[in-house]
């Protein structure tokens, strides 16, 4: 199994900045991509943003589009987010998902999946 570990979150004024960070350990892929998706208490799982780490081909949802940033070391098989200009409606539990492909990732079907980190933003 590969294992995937978040952390970074926490609490923070509307306004500002944290960054997220997830892990990857156990297998190894020739390629993938990871990505993350957060949720909200009554809400459905959501794409956040993924980078595909063989090209750093990036997407976002366009909720956070200009405001949060994924990227990727490779050495280190680790992605960040990095969350900018946070709102309210950015609270939620951040989840890191992998995948050797983009397109499981982004439609939520990664094989790969992290326990959570929570974000919160204050008002």
């Amino acid at each position: 199994q590969v294992q995937l570990v978040e952390s970074g979150g926490g609490l923070v004024q509307a306004g500002g900045s944290l960054r997220l960070s997830c892990a990857a350990s156990g297998r190894t892929f020739s390629s993938y991509t990871m990505g993350w998706f957060r949720q909200a208490p009554g809400k459905e799982r959501e794409f956040v943003a993924s980078i595909t780490f063989s090209d750093g081909s990036t997407r976002y949802a366009d909720s956070v589009k200009g405001r949060f940033t994924i990227s990727r070391d490779n050495a280190k098989i680790t992605v960040y987010l990095e969350m900018n200009s946070l709102k309210p409606e950015d609270t939620a539990v951040y989840y890191c998902a992998a995948d050797r492909f983009w397109t499981t990732v982004v439609g939520g079907r990664g094989n790969y999946w992290g326990q959570g980190t929570q974000v919160t933003v204050s008002s």
